[in-house]
């Protein structure tokens, strides 16, 4: 029996249907398909992933930026004779606070790490009282400043006023370098005032608790001689203005 126009719209309407669902799921095949060969690449999926990323960034931005210094020093040569003369007691005392200029002397060093593997069979205490925090290096570093030091440098690493650094579980990491304990710090100064400022830090006094507790690091030595380099991560400041009538050689 021959159908009938009504008869044959709804089969009609039901090829329709199929038709457009198989042509927007190759839509969506053939999108994702390009999707996934654009991003192609690895993800850092923890931590560790994390920082080998960030320091092959740091490593390719530190090129550039070595190669815009070299390009700036080149332009500042030629610019030096139109340049007025600066004593050079003031180039010297400028060098050595803004951490431009080598310098070396006596002094002391400080070394702080983490508590022994078997610390974590203590009762008690949680991991995150074995470690080395970003507050007890800032402790330290503080109280050298305080205790007078001249230079100081954080593993090896020149600390001006613009030095900032961060610790992820014990891990350091300071100007784009990862560090992990012992954290060492050296600075140069007075040794009893520098000694004196350590002891008389709260902070410290509270690491040193630790000490004896679970066993962190502590360690301090006096050194004839600490050979401090330049640093080499010093940002221009842009906004940084000395107060009026302020006199910064006083």
């Amino acid at each position: 029996m021959a159908e009938t126009p009504q008869q044959r719209r709804p089969k009609v309407m039901q090829v329709l249907s199929i038709a457009v669902v198989i042509a927007l799921s190759a839509m969506m095949f053939s999108a994702s398909a390009a999707l996934t060969k654009k991003d192609s690449g690895r993800h850092p999926e923890d931590l560790s992933d994390l920082v080998r990323v960030e320091m092959k960034r740091q490593d390719e931005l530190a090129e550039r930026t070595d190669a815009l210094r070299a390009k700036f020093d080149e332009l500042t040569a030629q610019q030096a004779n139109t340049l007025p003369a600066v004593d050079k007691e003031i180039q010297l005392v400028s060098g050595i606070s803004t951490g431009l200029t080598p310098v070396s002397g006596p002094g002391i060093q400080v070394v702080l790490t983490d508590a022994p593997p078997q610390a974590q069979n203590l009762e008690g205490w949680n991991p995150d009282d074995l470690v080395v925090h970003q507050q007890d290096l800032q402790a330290v570093i503080n109280a050298l400043w305080a205790g007078g030091a001249e230079s100081m440098t954080l593993q090896g690493q020149r600390v001006t006023p613009l030095t900032a650094f961060k610790c992820v579980g014990n891990v350091l990491l300071l100007h784009g370098q990862v560090y992990s304990p012992p954290f060492k710090v050296e600075a140069i100064g007075d040794l009893d005032s520098l000694t004196a400022a350590l002891d008389a830090s709260p902070a410290i006094t509270t690491y040193k608790q630790y000490v004896q507790a679970v066993g962190l690091g502590w360690f301090t030595q006096p050194l004839d001689n600490i050979e401090m380099p330049a640093a080499t991560n010093i940002s221009t400041l842009k906004f940084a203005t000395v107060p009026q009538g302020t006199d910064v050689w006083d």
